[in-house]
């Protein structure tokens, strides 16, 4: 029987094909791995040494190219574990310049926002600070790295509960979380150096104007959440006379009351 000289043609022919076929199939999951761990896609294996990449990227492109100069406040954003603080599912975006869903119907502020609030405050190593919605507990954390004591109250109580066990677990001994309304502040701790609220009030609340220190200083979003809200900049001199300045728009979650 003759035997047919296309056999062998066919058989490399298609031994090409499928070698050429592997080999896209094996750049494009090379590619596609990539490109999920540099764009934070969920799926993607983040280890901690990527995460800390990530926060020093974070700090320099989003946070120091927009004005912070503050070293101290530079260095604090980049050591707090931001991750931390962010619910597993959506852990991969945390430090993507935005918001980030934290339960409750709460976020985690954007990076940028967290720390052009904090530097605005001047913080010292022996201040007494307030902290309006605890949220995660991330701003804390920063506000802990700067301050001498940090005090903060979330009228949610599992967010809150959920924040302090965090804050514990990661050896923060300078904070003392609460649950309640904010909106009266923490007066058996005032006055306070400097005061920070992460929730749109309507109107400024009297009661933290009231415990903040001479030289203190606020700084509060205000507006409804239907308005454009502005962060405002609040200031009393030694003689508590009260000075309030409009930084820019903003927008957060209203502070709730209970």
């Amino acid at each position: 029987m003759k035997k047919n000289s296309m056999e062998p043609k066919l058989f490399a022919s298609i031994t090409s094909f499928v070698i050429i076929v592997v080999a896209v199939v094996a750049l494009l999951i090379i590619s596609n791995r990539g490109m999920a761990s540099a764009m934070g896609d969920k799926n993607a294996m983040l280890n901690e040494e990527t995460f800390a990449l990530q926060r020093k990227q974070m700090v320099e492109r989003q946070i120091a190219n927009r004005g912070v100069a503050d070293e101290r406040v530079l260095e604090a954003m980049e050591t707090v574990p931001r991750h931390l603080f962010i619910p597993e599912d959506f852990r991969s975006y945390s430090y993507f310049d935005q918001p980030v869903p934290i339960g409750y119907g709460q976020t985690i502020s954007q990076p940028y926002i967290v720390a052009f609030m904090t530097e605005i405050l001047q913080l010292n190593k022996d201040d007494i600070v307030l902290e309006i919605g605890t949220g995660s507990g991330y701003q804390a954390a920063v506000l802990a790295k700067l301050a001498k004591q940090v005090y903060t109250i979330e009228i949610v109580a599992g967010l809150g509960n959920r924040a302090k066990k965090q804050l514990q677990t990661m050896g923060f001994d300078n904070i003392e979380v609460k649950i309640g309304d904010g909106y009266n502040g923490w007066p058996e701790h005032a006055p306070f150096d400097a005061i920070i609220v992460t929730a749109a009030a309507e109107k400024i609340p009297q009661p933290l104007i009231d415990q903040m220190s001479p030289s203190g200083r606020m700084i509060i979003p205000v507006g409804g959440v239907f308005e454009i809200q502005e962060l405002i900049l609040i200031t009393k001199d030694a003689s508590s006379k009260v000075v309030k300045e409009s930084i820019f728009p903003v927008r957060f979650v209203p502070l709730t009351r209970q």
